[in-house]
């Protein structure tokens, strides 16, 4: 298959439903899906610092690495954004991620965005790291090629592959194609916070976790970025210390963000356009098609209609692997139902979505939880 017939068969967003922009402003809109950082932005340009935004962007070529044997890009104007956030403690990311500096970086948050042909809604699908699956083949930073592995966690193809080997993972996991990639890291995910001017949460419980440095009052409490940071990574401060509850801290991050987006008038103020901008492009790699302002603007243009009222968010149903109790594996019928609704561009399941567990941070939703087996 040809280069220009593979990009034709994946659809952009943007070429659809797209709307006349005015003359006398593009769109700015960050939509943010993130736990160590799901940020999905358009950047309008209007010639705005063009430059400066489009070279801060990193980008990997995972088309070209992953090649035609993947699942059949979607025809019906939907699309899929697996976005990651990386353990790495490289550069900044050392001060503030805790634990082992080493060398190696796994993929600490991971959400496949399944976005619906109308672009009106999204479902959000977050993958527990310690989901164990069949790793596939990889090719390694060195060019050689990993060999696959079974029950590997989900999260190791990162380290071992990098950004494609974590696309081709999710995709022999999901069935779904990975339209488009985007990650950020620690640092990266902070710097974003504080950009927007920090997020608010409420917990019904006090959270000190001494491994990610949380040290949060039960109420409401509106984070910095380290301490946002810290809320999306916490474990062992809250609950039954499992990476289930963590997610759910994910969750409400996620939607955090988008409200604080909402309340923060970006679009009246060209200074604070920039700076969230400028911080936002220094922060994320994408894959190559998204590399570019242009490309950001038109997938932001698609997103922004969608707010919290718009967006569903699961974790993927899961079970105690039989081989390991702290692992999991993708619970049957429903992680399956979960993969078949989005492929049919369908909502997840409502039992699904009712059977979600509950976050640690609420102790009433907590107590009330009815039980699950």
């Amino acid at each position: 298959m040809s280069e220009s017939q593979q990009q034709s068969e994946t659809p952009q967003p943007g070429r659809r439903h797209r709307k006349v922009r005015s003359r006398r402003a593009k769109v700015l809109r960050v939509v943010a899906f993130s736990t160590a950082g799901l940020v999905l932005a358009g950047i309008g340009t209007a010639g705005y610092a063009y430059w400066r935004l489009n070279g801060n962007i990193k980008s990997v070529d995972i088309d070209s690495q992953l090649g035609t044997a993947r699942p059949s890009a979607p025809s019906d104007g939907s699309f899929n954004v697996l976005v990651l956030g990386s353990d790495s403690r490289s550069g900044a990311n050392s001060s503030l991620a805790g634990g082992d500096t080493g060398n190696t970086a796994r993929s600490d948050t991971a959400m496949v965005v399944h976005v619906t042909q109308d672009h009106r809604s999204a479902t959000v699908v977050s993958i527990p790291r310690d989901t164990l699956v069949n790793r596939p083949d990889c090719a390694g930073p060195n060019g050689a090629t990993v060999p696959g592995v079974r029950n590997a966690m989900y999260n190791s193809a990162y380290e071992v592959g990098g950004a494609a080997c974590a696309v081709k993972t999710t995709e022999q996991l999901t069935g779904l194609r990975m339209n488009h990639y985007i990650e950020i890291d620690f640092a990266g995910f902070a710097d974003f916070i504080d950009a927007i001017g920090g997020a608010t949460v409420t917990t019904t419980v006090n959270i000190h976790d001494k491994d990610s440095g949380l040290d949060l009052q039960a109420g409401t409490s509106h984070l910095d970025g380290q301490q946002a940071l810290a809320f999306v990574r916490t474990r062992h401060g809250v609950g039954d210390g499992s990476d289930l509850g963590r997610i759910e801290l994910q969750k409400q991050m996620v939607k955090s963000i988008i409200k604080q987006v909402d309340s923060i008038g970006l679009f009246g103020n060209p200074a604070k356009l920039f700076s969230v901008g400028d911080t936002l492009t220094k922060s994320i790699t994408t894959d190559t098609a998204l590399a570019n302002v242009p490309a950001l603007t038109s997938l932001g243009e698609e997103l922004k209609g969608i707010g919290t009222d718009q967006l569903t968010m699961v974790t993927l149903p899961v079970v105690a692997a039989p081989s390991d109790p702290n692992r999991v594996v993708p619970k049957a019928p429903e992680a399956g139902q979960v993969w078949d609704a989005l492929r049919a561009d369908q909502p997840v399941p409502g039992a699904i979505v009712n059977s979600q567990p509950t976050n640690p941070a609420d102790a009433a939703a907590t107590a009330s939880a009815s039980p699950r087996p």
